[in-house]
């Protein structure tokens, strides 16, 4: 009877030390998980899981139903949970100069953003390193799209369409830069987007296309304006005291997941955009590009926002626009 309860007690704590041994990451997302950014980590969490033979696992909680956007760097900083994703100008509060991705018409074209957001660029690389200081580790940056106005009734045909209105936004810079064009910036989380819309807490909407799709703006809103203001960037970080506790051999895994999954979504977003426009015009939208005039209108009334951002965004923000300027 003794060996009986020594061999039950022994498999007991092999069963334990098993379970101890197992890794779990959770990671808070704002978006639906059927959203692109959602999906991208469904095959980081698939890649990892299948590498660790499910040592590591990965819980994914998406629609902010643990954080907020605009509380996911604390959270993550801080180690109460281990992952998230935020945009990345809600870091700007302890670093002005990530926000050089929302100064208007700076990084205007694909092909500029994708050298900005190259791992290692004089752009990404000093971004990545300041972030790390806060206690939080970039693993990967997640391309979300343009910006674009959302509008009842009617498209925008320039900045005097905004004069006077309530613009959401999701970062101070954006939100200087309604103010320049004339407009009454109100902060507000993704989440809480649609509600803002439908009881016209706001007039105008500043997000990416694919989100009208993800959160079913088309619903509240009637107009697209393809307005490329700013490129917005999510990144998806790790609390750093976390990283140092993998194992190496955890930290390959994660890594090269992780760098799979930047890969794959940057190689689908202007698809995704490009999909996400015609969703808009199928569900009764219009989806408007403004004339070279009206383009033209829009960037003479944002010239004001180098200045301001410079001012603001300190010695690193002012490289990082030179940076860009060489792009």
């Amino acid at each position: 009877m003794r060996q009986i309860v020594t061999a039950a007690l022994a498999a007991g704590l092999l069963v334990a030390g098993a379970a101890q041994a197992q890794t779990t990451l959770r990671i808070t997302l704002q978006l639906p998980i059927k959203s692109h950014l959602g999906q991208n980590l469904l095959q980081f969490e698939e890649e990892v899981e299948k590498a660790s033979g499910g040592d590591i696992q990965i819980e994914i909680y998406p629609s902010a139903q643990l954080y907020k956007d605009k509380e996911v760097p604390q959270a993550v900083s801080s180690g109460a949970i281990e992952m998230g994703v935020a945009s990345l100008t809600r870091f700007a509060g302890t670093i002005p100069a990530v926000d050089v991705f929302y100064v208007p018409f700076l990084l205007d074209s694909a092909e500029k953003v994708k050298k900005a957001t190259s791992p290692g660029s004089p752009i990404r690389g000093p971004i990545d390193e300041a972030v790390l200081a806060t206690g939080a580790r970039i693993l990967w940056w997640q391309p979300y799209g343009n910006t674009i106005l959302l509008s009842k009734k009617e498209p925008l045909h320039g900045p005097g369409d905004v004069e006077g209105k309530k613009v959401r936004v999701f970062g101070k810079t954006l939100g200087k830069w309604v103010e320049v064009v004339g407009g009454k910036p109100v902060l507000t989380s993704g989440s809480e987007q649609f509600l803002a819309y439908q009881r016209g807490v706001v007039d105008i909407g500043m997000t990416g296309i694919t989100t009208v799709k993800s959160r079913k703006l088309n619903e509240v809103m009637d107009a697209v304006t393809r307005v490329p203001i700013a490129a917005i960037e999510f990144v998806v970080v790790i609390n750093e005291k976390v990283w140092q506790g993998l194992s190496d051999e955890e930290r390959e895994i994660i890594s090269k997941a992780a760098a799979n999954a930047e890969k794959a979504i940057n190689a689908r977003i202007v698809e995704i955009e490009e999909d996400a426009a015609k969703y808009a015009v199928e569900s009764g939208m219009t989806v408007y590009d403004p004339t070279p005039e009206e383009m033209a209108a829009w960037r003479e009334a944002s010239q004001p926002m180098f200045e301001l951002f410079s001012k603001e965004a300190g010695e690193l923000g002012t490289r990082l626009v030179e940076e860009a300027k060489k792009l």
